[in-house]
């Protein structure tokens, strides 16, 4: 099995996309709002469906280069085995959810058949 790539701060702006199911709901909604209350991230909607390329229902939480330290090492502190994508953000989508994709937790494959690229 690959090691999952650790998140660097390389870019100005990240998103952070938690990854959560049926019975782990409730420790994502506390981990997103905690987000937001602790840090004044913006936290995204809370989709108990699948979006975008995402696998899994996700929450998306934008951040930026100077929050990506302490952020990061509270989020990965405080995630209970939830698997968190983080993504740098550069105006490529394609790269962002490969090039520039670390992980906090298990990585899983995202469905790279939504960008379009033609």
């Amino acid at each position: 099995m690959k090691e999952a790539k650790r998140p660097v701060n390389a870019h100005k702006a990240y998103h952070a996309h938690v990854y959560f199911n049926e019975e782990t709901k409730n420790i994502a909604k506390k981990l997103c709002d905690a987000s937001g209350e602790l840090f004044g991230l913006k936290v995204g909607r809370f989709h108990e469906k699948l979006v975008g390329p995402h696998p899994c229902w996700s929450c998306q939480i934008t951040f930026g280069e100077k929050d990506f330290e302490r952020y990061i090492l509270w989020l990965d502190a405080n995630r209970q085995d939830l698997t968190v994508l983080v993504h740098g953000l550069t105006g490529d989508d394609l790269k962002d959810h490969t090039d520039y994709a670390y992980w906090l937790g298990k990585e899983v494959d995202i469905n790279l058949d939504f960008f379009d690229q033609s």
